[in-house]
């Protein structure tokens, strides 16, 4: 997506949104990817409590953070493709 103003409030907002989506997607994957290796961790040490609440808490985290940006993703990209779609 171009990151340079346009001049169109529609296309400078839309990409405003996919910058937000795009991050909101490498938070919530690195969230889990956190909770994998904090899992791996507890697994090869103690699965202590505290491993068990980290684990919920990263996985909670990355839930909520990663499913609106996953939503958000795919409505920048349909209104990209009715763009293209819609004569001007």
């Amino acid at each position: 997506m171009n990151t340079v103003a346009t001049g169109d409030e529609v296309l400078d907002r839309r990409a405003r949104a996919s910058r937000i989506a795009s991050f909101g997607q490498r938070l919530g994957y690195l969230a889990f990817l956190t909770a994998i290796v904090v899992f791996a961790a507890g697994l090869a040490t103690t699965f202590t409590d505290g491993v068990a609440t980290a684990l919920v808490a990263l996985l909670v985290a990355g839930s909520i953070v990663l499913a609106p940006s996953i939503v958000l993703h795919h409505a920048v990209k349909a209104a990209e493709e009715e763009d293209l779609q819609t004569p001007a």
